[in-house]
């Protein structure tokens, strides 16, 4: 599988931005997919998950409340809407592809088998 990011960039604290992912070379519909992220200095962080349909979605508590993730199976394509960006959202931000089941209830990055390139977040205060 193949996974491509964008969307990030440059956008002032309280701003919002939209992250996509699009996927190609697997049954997208049949996986979970989440997002991470890696500041500067810092391991890579768990930040979304969503279940195969999107009935089911899972946040890190840092983002609950400001961040959705969803997908379009149609358009093998996840998306991350961030909201209330603060400067420590700041970070590199990966999409994933994980397994054909159910989401775990504390996804971690050893939950996901493929990853994209990732695209920079960057928030000004």
């Amino acid at each position: 599988v193949q996974l491509q990011a964008s969307g990030g960039g440059l956008v002032q604290a309280g701003g919002s931005l939209r992250l996509s992912c699009a996927a190609s070379g697997r049954t997208f519909s049949s996986y979970f997919m989440g997002w991470f992220r890696q500041a500067p200095g810092k391991e890579r962080e768990f930040v979304a998950a969503i279940s195969w349909s999107g009935a089911r979605t899972y946040y890190a508590d840092s983002v609950k409340g400001r961040f959705t993730i969803s997908r379009d199976n149609a358009k093998n394509t996840v998306y991350l809407q961030m909201s209330s960006l603060k400067p420590e959202d700041m970070a590199i931000y990966y999409c994933a592809q994980g397994g054909r089941r159910a989401v775990p209830m504390s996804p971690s990055a050893d939950d996901f088998a493929s990853w994209g390139q990732g695209t920079l977040v960057t928030v000004s205060s």
